[in-house]
Formats: structure tokens, C-alpha cells, sequence
């Protein structure tokens, strides 16, 4: 029954220890798990008081169900059973036990017993809130659940090191041939959609004035897309082989072990085949099993060929229904059944390319290769070129571990089956103690499971670590894959282990990652700027025929509710190589200028980041929150840091002026401050109108403003003489060094998350000058203002005349001062002001004494300190300090 316990079964003790499997749990689910679990439960009794241990608790995932793009998706029933389990016994304690964690926040939704939602130690009421915060945070968020949960003591993560581990990307160029193959199914799978439509047309599912069955044709529509997906997914690893096998070859002439990581291994649709064909053929089969399959079984099993007949639903509605004969049997529309017979001679004419299990199997041949799969039976090659079916014994992964691991085989092959519970490193007591060189070759979807396999080749008792080598093509739709793993591997890492460099280990990069919200945001630009006719690669209307996206709506307005970047990466995945190169360039571009804004604005969310200065100092602690329940506490932190300086030198930037286009001296009449004014990438506004801007490389930094601001302004263009006189001035008045402070909230977090700054979730850390480290969220003093009064806390901080300043005037928040006044950013005739609100007739002489100025407009007295008047600032806030923030003071 998989359930083990200490002590005598029937007769449970209190200290007992219940130990679910995941299998016991796929067998609730399999059986009906009312019958499995009440016997469990009514085994263990609601008094029960010991331990439930459930492992592998990351297959729970996904317990309450969650929404997506299509709507709501089912819980799983696993999570269900997991949670009447814990339901059913409220008094036993809960231990979850996994090997890979979470790998999305959702994936905790089973995890009911840690009280992250709705105990009231957290600000979230329902798990959705909890899920909700969490992925509005990005994965700063989820890196601080980990940290916060270890804090309580609810959680313990450990991890095998990956000291000496070496990563090197295997990157393989196709040639012009495999580019002319890969075309060639490009527009196989563009005349398989024309097709598919007119069969949807002509079998009565769709009709000239809109869809009558739009649950068939939304099913045809996925079955087809989800097919292409597998499809071109077969295709680029299968041509990554002619690289890989050349690598292996060098491992083996170098001495090492060669470990290849697949996914798929194609066995369902060659079992399919197999049934076509009569067993006594086995020995000398005349067909290819190569990734071509998969849009043959799609054209015979899924292509929609039967006749739908219209009718007229109770609302009087017309739709349409499956049509059968009198007989019950389905009638076939013949139009769409010769379109599909064309098609499958279409693509029987097409070049097979081989799958990549096979391709390497063929060539080193069974005896040097140990396959360790899920397949019951292979196609070998024989020493006379024939193709025959070789059945394996259930016991085989055995025995082809033991031939790898006694060095007997020194390539391995394995996929998801043959990637759980099995070691394949240079176990200290085997004889193969060569060095393992992993291939991941097929990163799959599931990060979880592609850390399992790479956890295989590097474990303790190893003679020496391996050499992780992940296998790519420059096709840029690959990135599809690429993008889904590395977004996968971050989020595990944050929540596993709280920080995202763990999931991966560094092993893909930040830009292989597509599915940011960067990413949604630069796809949002390019459809804006391709229905503007603004991308070269191709017209609007040409991009949705080759993609079949929408993105109109039935009056010619563009959709408000884009289609989604996972859907975009799907369908320019099967676009011929050259207009996938161009559209991702365009695209590119969009990216890197929004990540580039992100970077120059301080939120871009690179996870944990190592703040360096030339000094960090702690000069304030103080207690924010404390858990009643634990004593953890929450801590902020005023860290005084000293910066070295580094200004742009007069040299620097005329080298920079002298490489750059259209780069203009220019002088700001104002504060006499000289710029180099640079193009930078324009920036697309929520109505999709480009705003064209301008960058302004400065001594001590850079400043990106709209093009039509900076006409308005008083900055403009100077001779060379001037701007050097300037620019010189300014850098030899730079000092070298500077002191500035800033504040970490550090400690536990998760249950004051709502009493933090929302604008900025981004994770720091700092080593102080005596070897103290800090790791928290990093707050301005005046965010800090608005923390201290949501929890209650005395708000007096000091902050100098510069920070406040900085504050109103750059950071534009409003600052509440003691007395009743409040300064703000106020625009005058489009010019920045620095104003002192709430000033009565009978203080106008006092503050005016102190240099502030009055200025009458629109009837009514307003009170102004200059902007470039520290000293005045400086008296005023001696007299009326910091208090609360505006912000909160209406709260």
C-alpha cells in the first residue's frame, strides 16, 4: 500500500511517523482517492498526533487549482488527496519532503500547514492573495520566502555543492542544408494551417459568418498547434546530433564518459507504427521513424475530417454537431479528407531527419551506448544496414547502468524515466571513475525534472565532479525552450533555496529567459509598431496569415488582451530560419531598450544583488517587527556607504562624441551644466504612440528624457570650446569620494509584506567594513517614513537638506513635515519647483525671513523654497522636521 509507520499497524502511537509516498498518492488518484484515503484516515484516526511525512511533495503542485491564459486549470488530483489527508487528521503535524521544491509559488498551494495564508501571522487571507503578492514581487518575492520560512523554523533546504562543476555551452551552426530541411517543414506546417481552415470550413465547424462549434475548433486549433510544437521541438534536437556525436567522439579519444539528458524518445508514435505493421516485418522494416511521424500521426488521428451538420440551440443560436448516419458511425466529409490524404503525400516527399535517440544509438552502436528509457522495445540497425525491432526486458535500465557504471559502455543516454532515483557520477566504488561530460541535450519543459537529471552525474562519493556541457542551435525559436526552462530554474532556485542561481547554477543566462515581464512588455511593442508597418521583416497582415495570431478585433481595433509571449515564441518557432532571424531582431531591439530603461531607473529585477562600495558602516539598528510566536524580528538597517568616484573624463566623452551619430554638444542656461545629447531608443506609450527621446551623458551619470521635453527645456547646443570649459569644471569639482546612507529592512519580511514598499521588491546584500553581512529590501528614507507609520512606530528620521531634496525633487515623493506642512514637486510654467504646502498668511513673513519666496497664482499664494537653496531648506527643516510621508498620512 506504500504507506509505512512506526509502531504496530492498527495500533498507532502518538510518536508514530506515517510516510506517503508520492505513489500512494498516483494510486488515489488512479483508484477513486475517496477509497484509498478514508482508509487511511480511519486507519489513523482524527486523534492522531504524530507525523505525516509526505515525499516527493512538489507532485502535490497545483492543489487548489489555478488560472491561466484559457481559464481556469483543474486541481490536481494528487494535491486533493494530499489535502484531505492533512484535512482529515488536524492534529498530527505535517512534514513535506522533496528533492526539488517548488517551481512556481502556485506549487506551495498544498502546503496548507505552513500558515502562509489565512492564520493571520501573514497579511494574506487566501492562498490566491498569497500567490497573487508573491508573483507581483517577481522573484525577489519568492527568494524571500525560503529565507522567511527558514526564520520561523518551518523550513530546511540543503543542497549538494557544486564546487568544481564546469559549465561549457555546446552551440551547433546549422549548415545549408538542414536550413533548407527546416524551411521546408516551415512551409509544410503553413499549407498544413491553410489546410486545416478550409477543413474546418468545409466540414460545417466554421462558416463565412463566424464559428457554429467553437469548443471543436478551438480543439482542432490546439491539437494542431500543440503538435507543431512537438514537432519542431523533435526536429531541432535530432539536428543537433552531427555536433554532439562529433563532441562525444572527443570526449572518448580524451578518456571521459559521455552522459546524454533527452525528454522524449518518440516511443508512443513508433508503437503506432509498429501496429501497422505485421510482426513477421520486424526483422527488415522499409520505413523511417524519424520526428516526420509526428505530423503524419497528427494528419491521420487529429486532422478534423468529420462532417459537422448545423442546428439551432435553444437560443436560437446556429452551431453545429458531429453528424452521424443512421447507423451511429461518423460521417466523413470528403473535401476534408483529400486535403489530408494530399498532405500526408506532401510530406512522405519531404527529407526525414532522423531522431536524435536513435542517431547516436546507429552510431556508436548498442554496445557502446547504454540506454536507460522507458521504451519496451527500439529500432537497431544491423551490420548489413537493415532496420529491425529489438524488444527490451524490463530489467535492461538495470543492466545498462551497470555496464556504464563498470565502464563496459562508456556513453550513457537516459530520459525522465531513467532520470529518477539513479546515479550515474564517478562513484568512488565503480569502476568507471572516468570524468562525466552531461549533455542536456533536451531541457524539456520541467525544471524540476531537469535538475533531477543533472543531479544524476554529480553526487557525493565522486572521484571528480562533472563537466555540465547544454546543447542549442542558433535558431532563434529555440529560445522557446531555452526560455521556459530558465525561467523554471530561476523560480526554483528563489523558492527552494532563495536565491535564483541556485536552480540553474548559472548554467543559462538572464536573456534567455523570454517570459519576463520585460519581455511581455517589449512583445506589446512590436505588434504596435509591425500594425504601424514599422518592422521591416514583415507586414501586419503577412505576420498574422504565417502566425495565425489575431490581433484585431471584428471592428479593425488592435485587441486590448494581446496574445501572450509563450504563444508568439510557439508560432514563430515553425517560421522559415530567415524570418525568425528578422523578427527576433526586431524584437530584440524592443527588449533590450525596455531592459535598458529598467537598468537606468534602478528596477530592473536582477534577484540578489551584491551592493560594492569602498565602505558599508552600520550606524542605526532598529527593531521593526517582532514574531510573537518565534522572536524573529525584522530589522532596519542605516548602512552609511562611501562611494569612490569615477566622473566621465573630457577625454571619454569626446571619444565617445567622435564614434556616436548625431551626438550634440549641449549646455543646460539654468544651472550651467554641461551634457552630451545622445539618441536613445524611443519608447512606445500605453495608446502605442512612439515617444521619441534623448539621452544626456553627464560627468556623474545619464539622464533619459522625451524628446519634446528636452525642447522645452533650457538645455541647448553649445560650441566645442564651451562645452570643454564646462564639462572640465564640473569633473575637477568632482570630489573623490562620497558619503551617502541608505537603509535594508533585513530579517523576516513575508508577515509585514504589506507594510513595505511596493514600487521596489529587489533583494540586496553588503559585507560592512568589519565583515558584517546584511541581506534585505532596500528602502529610501522616505519609503521608510511610510513603513514606520503603517506599523505604528515612532516616525522622526533624520534626513539631511540633500536627501530631502533628492527625494522630492527626483524621486517626486511628498514629504509630510511636523507642523502641518508638506513639500512637493510642483510644475510652474513646465519648471520644477520645490513648494511648501500648507503655510497660514500669519507664517508667510517667518518663512519668507528664512529665504523662502511667494509667488500669487491663479488668485491664490504659494510658497517656494529654491531649488538650488540648501541653506534655505536646511532652516527650514530645522525648525520643522521629517515627519510622516503624504501618502500615508491619508491612508
Amino acid at each position: 500500500m506504500n504507506l509505512k509507520l512506526s509502531g504496530k499497524p492498527g495500533a498507532v502511537q502518538s510518536e508514530g511517523i506515517l510516510f506517503v509516498t508520492y505513489a500512494t498518492l498516483r494510486s488515489a488518484e488512479r483508484e477513486g482517492k475517496a477509497s484509498r484515503l478514508d482508509q487511511v484516515t480511519s486507519w489513523l484516526g482524527e486523534g492522531f498526533d504524530g507525523v505525516i511525512a509526505f515525499d516527493e511533495s512538489h507532485a502535490m503542485a497545483n492543489a487548489a487549482g489555478e488560472k491561466s491564459d484559457r481559464g481556469d486549470k483543474k486541481a490536481s488530483q494528487q494535491g486533493l488527496a494530499g489535502l484531505a489527508l492533512q484535512n482529515a487528521v488536524p492534529d498530527a503535524r505535517v512534514l513535506y519532503v522533496s528533492a526539488t521544491g517548488a517551481t512556481v509559488v502556485g506549487n506551495l498551494a498544498y502546503a496548507t500547514r505552513l500558515g502562509l495564508w489565512g492564520t493571520g501571522d501573514f497579511p494574506f487571507v487566501a492562498r490566491a492573495e498569497f500567490v497573487a503578492a508573491m508573483e507581483a514581487g517577481g522573484i525577489a518575492a519568492m527568494e524571500m520566502i525560503s529565507r522567511d520560512l527558514k526564520a520561523l523554523g518551518l523550513y530546511l533546504a540543503r543542497s549538494l555543492s557544486y564546487a568544481g562543476v564546469e559549465y561549457e555551452m555546446l552551440v551547433h551552426e546549422l549548415t545549408p542544408a538542414q536550413v533548407a530541411i527546416y524551411d521546408s517543414y516551415a512551409d509544410a506546417y503553413q499549407i498544413i494551417h491553410t489546410n486545416l481552415e478550409a477543413a474546418l470550413h468545409a466540414s460545417g465547424i466554421s462558416s463565412e459568418t463566424g464559428t457554429l462549434n467553437a469548443q471543436a475548433k478551438s480543439a482542432a486549433r490546439s491539437a494542431f498547434e500543440s503538435n507543431k510544437q512537438r514537432f519542431f521541438n523533435h526536429l531541432i534536437t535530432a539536428m543537433k546530433c552531427p555536433s554532439l556525436i562529433r563532441a562525444i567522439e572527443a570526449d572518448l579519444a580524451a578518456g571521459h564518459s559521455a552522459v546524454i539528458q533527452v525528454v522524449s524518445t518518440s516511443e508512443a508514435v513508433m508503437e503506432r507504427r509498429l501496429e501497422e505493421i505485421p510482426p513477421s516485418d520486424w526483422d527488415d522494416l522499409q520505413v523511417d521513424f524519424t520526428p516526420r511521424e509526428n505530423i503524419m500521426d497528427y494528419l491521420m488521428h487529429s486532422f478534423p475530417t468529420q462532417f459537422f451538420e448545423p442546428f439551432t440551440d435553444e437560443n436560437g443560436d446556429l452551431r453545429s454537431r458531429p453528424a452521424v448516419d443512421a447507423s451511429g458511425n461518423p460521417i466523413i466529409c470528403r473535401e476534408a479528407e483529400r486535403r489530408r490524404d494530399d498532405l500526408i503525400e506532401h510530406l512522405g516527399a519531404l527529407a526525414p531527419v532522423q531522431g536524435a535517440l536513435d542517431q547516436i544509438l546507429w552510431h556508436f552502436g548498442g554496445d557502446a551506448v547504454a540506454e536507460v528509457t522507458g521504451r519496451k522495445r527500439r529500432i537497431v540497425k544491423t551490420l548489413e544496414g537493415r532496420l529491425k525491432v529489438e524488444n527490451r526486458p524490463a530489467s535492461s535500465n538495470l543492466g545498462e547502468t551497470q555496464a556504464f557504471m563498470d565502464d563496459a559502455k562508456r556513453i550513457l543516454i537516459f530520459s525522465d524515466a531513467g532520470g529518477t532515483g539513479r546515479s550515474y557520477h564517478a562513484d568512488l566504488g565503480a569502476k568507471n571513475q572516468r570524468l562525466r561530460v552531461h549533455y542536456l541535450l533536451e531541457p524539456g519543459w520541467k525544471a524540476d525534472n531537469a535538475i533531477q537529471g543533472l543531479g544524476r552525474t554529480n553526487r557525493t562519493n565522486q572521484a571528480q565532479p562533472p563537466l555540465f556541457r547544454p546543447v542549442a542551435t542558433n535558431v532563434k525559436g529555440e529560445k522557446r525552450f531555452l526560455s521556459t526552462i530558465a525561467r523554471r530554474l530561476d523560480t526554483l532556485g528563489a523558492i527552494t533555496k532563495g536565491q535564483r542561481e541556485t536552480g540553474g547554477q548559472n548554467m543559462f543566462r538572464a536573456e534567455d529567459n523570454l517570459e519576463s515581464p520585460y519581455a511581455r512588455a517589449a512583445l506589446r511593442q512590436f505588434f504596435y509598431k509591425l500594425r504601424a508597418g514599422k518592422i521591416d521583416a514583415c507586414s501586419y497582415t503577412k505576420f498574422q496569415e504565417m502566425t495565425g495570431l489575431t490581433l484585431d478585433e471584428a471592428d479593425g481595433t488592435m485587441k486590448e488582451n494581446l496574445p501572450p509571449i509563450q504563444q508568439f515564441l510557439n508560432r514563430c518557432l515553425a517560421l522559415r530560419i530567415d524570418m525568425q532571424d528578422a523578427i527576433f531582431e526586431a524584437f530584440g531591439t524592443f527588449l533590450s531598450a525596455i531592459i535598458e530603461d529598467a537598468r537606468q531607473a534602478g528596477t530592473l529585477d536582477v534577484g540578489l544583488e551584491t551592493l560594492r562600495a569602498e565602505k558599508f558602516e552600520i550606524v542605526d539598528r532598529k527593531v521593526i517587527f517582532e514574531h510573537e510566536a518565534t522572536g524573529a524580528t525584522a530589522t532596519a538597517l542605516t548602512v552609511e556607504r562611501t562611494d569612490r568616484n569615477d566622473p566621465l573624463t573630457l577625454p571619454r566623452i569626446k571619444s565617445i562624441c567622435a564614434k556616436t551619430d548625431g551626438a550634440t554638444l549641449c549646455w543646460n542656461k539654468s544651472s550651467k551644466r554641461a551634457a552630451l545629447m545622445v539618441n536613445a531608443p524611443a519608447f512606445m506609450d500605453e495608446d502605442g504612440v512612439p515617444i521619441l527621446r534623448v539621452k544626456l551623458l553627464r560627468p556623474m551619470g545619464t539622464e533619459i528624457l522625451p524628446l519634446g521635453e528636452f525642447s522645452t527645456s533650457h538645455w541647448e547646443e553649445i560650441d566645442d570650446a564651451m562645452f570643454e570649459h564646462l564639462w572640465q569644471a564640473e569633473v575637477d569639482a568632482v570630489p573623490e569620494f562620497t558619503t551617502s546612507k541608505i537603509t535594508l529592512i533585513c530579517g523576516l519580511l513575508l508577515p509585514i509584506w504589506d507594510r513595505l514598499p511596493a514600487d521596489n521588491m529587489r533583494i540586496y546584500r553588503l559585507q560592512t567594513e568589519d565583515g558584517e553581512r546584511a541581506i534585505g529590501r532596500l528602502v529610501s528614507q522616505e519609503q521608510l517614513l511610510n513603513v514606520y507609520a503603517r506599523l505604528g512606530l515612532d516616525c522622526k528620521i533624520e534626513m539631511s537638506p540633500q536627501e530631502v531634496l533628492a527625494a522630492v525633487m527626483e524621486a517626486r515623493t511628498p514629504l509630510n513635515l511636523l507642523g502641518g506642512y508638506q513639500l512637493r514637486r510642483s510644475l510652474v510654467m513646465g519648471q520644477p519647483r520645490l513648494e511648501l504646502i500648507g503655510a497660514s498668511g500669519a507664517a508667510l513673513s517667518g518663512l519668507k525671513a528664512m529665504g523662502c519666496f511667494t509667488e500669487v497664482i491663479q488668485w491664490k499664494t504659494r510658497v517656494f523654497i529654491p531649488v538650488d537653496g540648501i541653506d534655505v531648506l536646511a532652516r527650514v527643516l530645522a525648525e520643522h522636521p521629517v515627519g510622516a510621508s503624504a501618502a500615508d498620512t491619508a491612508a
